[in-house]
């Protein structure tokens, strides 16, 4: 008897986990829907700056404008961006960034460069946090949502010190939305901008080694495009990372709770028919007492 009632208890604490599981994965599927579609909206403008820069570059840009400035020797400073999220049940999605994260510290680290590390998202802090790793700046206040707003008031103190010569070069390490199932942790060099080819673009463009295009006729000038465009293309690498992280973050809890649904599915299964079998001997035991008890008084 307590044998059925431990599993009729066990088979309604696994009912009510597929409950919650559906539910979430129900929760992730809606705003996966809406991740994609910020992830979708950023492209074309990402597109037409990859296309204004491959059209306008030149190369004595590189001496005017310090974001274009290529270290000559190998880079002594970089700060290091890291992307995850602030929730958990979402599968390996953190512990995958997280160990891209420790792999390129090492890296860096064992060649000599000084790392300044920016954690954005509650789940690489707490492993930072919890190994004695330093922070130059972290954030848990953006969430799921990321705005262009927040990817300014990330870059834009970056992108000072680069220009003053105290970072060598700035990179991200963000999960990349292939699809709901594809989400591989990358590394995105941010600082300092590599141009470009004419080829990047939307479509290749002719013209010269410069890969400007020479029926133009521009104003302002093009180092004055250039100049305002750079670090609207620097703050747009950011945003396009941050959204794709949190379209990557939806895809990978909702396959961990779809799996964790069927998972439950699968162990009911196996507990409804366990059940079956220990109350069915039950009874039969029962009736078998109740027959040798009337045999009894009969004798």
């Amino acid at each position: 008897m307590a044998k059925v009632r431990e599993l009729r208890r066990r088979i309604k604490s696994v009912e009510n986990t597929r409950q919650i599981t559906r539910t979430m994965e129900m929760v992730a599927t809606s705003r996966l829907k809406r991740a994609q579609e910020r992830v979708v909206a950023a492209r074309p403008y990402a597109a037409a700056l990859t296309d204004v820069i491959s059209n306008l570059y030149s190369p004595e840009f590189t001496e005017r404008f310090p974001l274009l400035r290529q270290p000559g020797d190998a880079p002594s400073r970089i700060a290091l961006i890291l992307l995850t999220s602030n929730r958990g049940l979402c599968g390996a999605f953190n512990g995958n960034l997280i160990r891209e994260a420790r792999d390129r510290l090492a890296e860096l680290e064992s060649a000599g460069v000084t790392v300044e590390l920016y954690a954005i998202g509650r789940k690489g802090i707490q492993y930072f946090r919890y190994i004695g790793r330093e922070f130059a700046l972290t954030r848990e206040d953006i969430g799921d949502k990321p705005t262009a707003a927040h990817a300014v008031e990330i870059m834009e103190p970056l992108m000072e010190r680069f220009e003053n010569g105290e970072l060598d070069a700035v990179e991200v390490i963000f999960a990349k939305f292939n699809s709901a199932i594809s989400t591989p942790p990358t590394l995105l060099p941010v600082l300092p901008i590599s141009p470009p080819s004419a080829e990047s673009g939307s479509e290749a463009v002719a013209g010269g080694a410069t890969g400007r295009i020479p029926n133009f006729i521009l104003s302002p000038t093009a180092e004055e495009i250039i100049g305002s465009i750079l670090p609207l293309y620097v703050q747009n690498a950011m945003y396009r990372a941050l959204v794709e992280t949190a379209a990557s973050e939806q895809g990978a809890r909702r396959t961990a709770m779809k799996n964790a649904t069927d998972n439950a599915g699968e162990m009911l299964d196996t507990l409804r028919r366990t059940y079956n079998r220990a109350r069915q001997g039950q009874i039969t035991q029962e009736i078998a007492e109740i027959v040798g008890g009337a045999e009894a008084l009969k004798g």
